[in-house]
């Protein structure tokens, strides 16, 4: 029998002292119950099917069965929202994890179990709590039905000038999210993108490379002093905010430290009023799915400056947080689903031309 209102969840590690302390993080949120843990994913899977919990802990290097195996089946035989615990070294393992499934990730800060893993405490139990907005169906779909990517070789920009530049912020399943837009391009569009990804620090390289490679798209990590350039993606370091100032005529990437008591580093907010201030009209602002209200006080800025603003639709986004968070502040111009967002980044729109309303009940 459920416990009325409480977050249950499974807890898989092959640790004994990563699960006890990890449990005992989770338990001191009142909203969250542990109701299980596993020391592997053949003892898991077996306790998922009895427990049906509604969130999964889990650690991707086990014995017998491991977290990559136990994710796949369990999204074939019974989808449930997994977040992956992990100190497994290595992006691309992190990635494939989002690949099968997986729904969001917080990096053990070493693989050994030692009392400095507690320091993560405060990101699991705020990931966890947004487990409630998450739709499970949404995932289950794009692991079903993985966009198609089209690879054509990089296009080098011969003119550097940037006429229309794209601000893209997202948390809980951008990376997929982004992955699927990017691939959906034939030919690079006409504009620089930049890019604020709630991601832990150490994988943003990593995920800039992985654009990089599987999209036509030119993709690295933001450095302080890039210039913006059309058909180029920078992405915002984890642990840092990306923002933009005025060097010698022309923009160019500036990065800040997260200061005191900042919930997000890189914050949408921050890349959001910098690029409107920078790019006024010529800045298009992206809010795709993600927990939480980072964004909504970015896109009133992008308005002021004469930007326009596109939200992802409820019927697409895994967590509507974000994307709702920005709807409610009336600056939205259009709010379309993921599979409209790409040819919306080609083309360009104006804010006469937005859809307010579209896949918003």
């Amino acid at each position: 029998m459920k416990e009325r209102g409480l977050i249950r969840v499974l807890v898989i590690d092959d640790s004994a002292f990563s699960r006890r302390t990890i449990t005992r993080m989770l338990e001191t949120s009142p909203l969250v119950k542990v109701v299980g843990s596993a020391r592997d994913g053949e003892e898991a899977l077996q306790k998922v099917f009895k427990i049906k919990p509604d969130l999964i802990t889990l650690d991707l290097d086990m014995p017998r069965m491991d977290g990559f195996t136990f994710l796949r089946l369990v999204m074939a035989k019974m989808p449930t929202p997994v977040m992956v615990i992990s100190g497994r070294a290595g992006e691309d393992e992190v990635f494939k994890a989002l690949d099968l499934g997986a729904v969001d990730f917080i990096a053990k800060p070493t693989p050994r179990p030692i009392p400095e893993l507690e320091t993560i405490q405060q990101e699991v139990i705020r990931k966890v709590h947004a487990i409630r907005q998450l739709r499970i169906d949404k995932v289950k779909q794009r692991v079903d039905q993985p966009a198609e990517m089209t690879m054509p070789p990089h296009v080098s920009m011969i003119e550097p000038s940037v006429q229309r530049v794209v601000a893209v912020g997202s948390s809980t399943g951008g990376p997929a999210a982004l992955m699927q837009v990017f691939g959906s391009f034939a030919e690079p569009p006409p504009c620089a993108i930049l890019i604020s990804q709630h991601m832990p620090q150490g994988f943003t390289k990593g995920f800039a490379e992985r654009i990089d490679r599987l999209t036509c798209l030119t993709a690295r990590e933001a450095r302080d002093g890039d210039l913006i350039q059309p058909g180029t993606v920078l992405i915002a370091p984890g642990g840092k905010h990306l923002e933009l100032e005025s060097v010698a005529g022309q923009v160019a990437t500036r990065l800040e430290a997260r200061s005191a008591g900042e919930k997000y580093a890189p914050s949408v907010d921050r890349l959001f009023r910098s690029a409107a201030k920078a790019f006024g009209r010529n800045l298009q602002a992206l809010v795709l799915t993600g927990m939480g209200n980072d964004g909504r006080d970015g896109v009133l800025a992008v308005k002021q400056h004469g930007g326009t603003v596109i939200a992802e639709s409820e019927e697409t986004a895994v967590i509507f947080g974000m994307p709702a968070q920005a709807i409610q502040t009336g600056a939205v111009d259009a709010i379309l689903p993921l599979g409209e967002i790409g040819k919306a980044i080609q083309d360009g729109i104006a804010p006469s031309e937005g859809s307010i309303g579209k896949g918003s009940q």
